[in-house]
């Protein structure tokens, strides 16, 4: 699992540009046909449905611009969009939170809360009023196909709105809804997906950091809603030690894509795991982390999955090392 990501600003006029890009090599580092994860479920490979694996992301996760312009007293005007972008739907994408800034894996919730995350094609506009921030996007609703090469654009047929509210320092709501037009690359429906977040920050000798997450995804062509609950929650303490967890609950009915009923389970995962860093260097931060997951699911499963599934991960951390001071 590998990612880039940057940034560059500057001043232009009296307002401030933002570049954003994210890459990765997931195509080329992953095993086919994805990261192994129980119950995980989207988009395709080899034209079939991806089940109990993450696919990789995109070579161009991201390519946006973003701009912000004050226009009265604690008032702004934003824009963002690019031709591989976010939409203001859901909350901010995993890779991105604080809360899961340690845990590598996407949750099993992924593709019902924040996988609009790279969309070929978007532009956002939208207003901050001192501790209130309104959003609306239109996008290309469909999800990346297998070339995890390419930035496939098409035309912008799906829309998204997004409230938010800081009341204080430490703490953030927000609440988002969209219309994603023929998203599922298998599935001919249209969706309506509807996601609540709240993320409270406390700081400290260290820091700790966590999300709940509801989100909802409406199947117009089945006429059914499928549901995601999601609290996460990283802490650093002592500089070089973070302790995360993630429980979820999600339901699925991409499980068995060859059967002629798709009836949707309710899954359950439980994530708690760690990192060590070890001493800093030149080079950056080099972690050593694990994490063990427990599940829970509907006996029905048995057959397939066992009566108590457990999956565990140990793996080796490098990112750039933190800055002392922030100008």
């Amino acid at each position: 699992m590998n990612w880039l990501m940057l940034m560059e600003q500057r001043k232009l006029g009296k307002g401030r540009l933002l570049l954003r890009q994210m890459f990765s090599a997931e195509s080329l580092t992953s095993p086919h046909p994805g990261f192994p994860q129980i119950f995980q479920t989207g988009e395709t490979y080899h034209g079939g449905p991806l089940v109990d694996h993450q696919h990789p992301h995109n070579l161009f996760a991201e390519l946006a611009v973003y701009y912000s312009l004050p226009v009265a007293t604690k008032v702004w005007w934003r824009l963002y969009g690019g031709p591989s972008a976010e939409p203001a739907l859901g909350p901010v994408a995993f890779m991105h939170r604080t809360s899961a800034s340690e845990l590598p894996a996407a949750p099993l919730s992924h593709h019902l809360q924040d996988s609009t995350h790279t969309s070929f094609g978007v532009v956002t506009t939208g207003v901050v009023i001192d501790r209130v921030k309104l959003e609306g996007s239109l996008f290309n609703g469909r999800e990346p196909n297998e070339e995890r090469w390419s930035i496939q654009l098409a035309e912008f047929d799906s829309w998204s709105a997004r409230a938010g509210l800081a009341p204080t320092r430490n703490w953030t709501a927000e609440y988002s809804y969209g219309r994603l037009m023929h998203p599922e690359a298998l599935e001919p429906g249209n969706e309506a997906d509807r996601v609540h977040r709240i993320q409270p920050t406390v700081w400290g000798c260290g820091n700790w950091a966590t999300s709940v997450v509801w989100g909802r995804k409406h199947k117009e062509e089945a006429a059914t809603n499928l549901n995601s609950y999601l609290l996460e929650s990283t802490v650093n303490f002592r500089r070089s030690n973070f302790a995360y967890a993630r429980l979820e609950l999600v339901d699925k009915d991409e499980l068995f894509p060859a059967a002629a009923v798709h009836p949707a389970y309710r899954m359950g995962a439980y994530t708690f795991g760690g990192v060590r860093d070890f001493p800093e260097c030149c080079m950056g931060e080099l972690g050593l982390g694990a994490d063990v997951t427990f599940y829970s699911k509907p006996a029905a499963l048995d057959s397939a999955y066992g009566t108590s599934p457990v999956s565990f991960r140990v793996f080796l951390r490098a990112r750039p090392g933190r800055s002392e001071h922030v100008h």
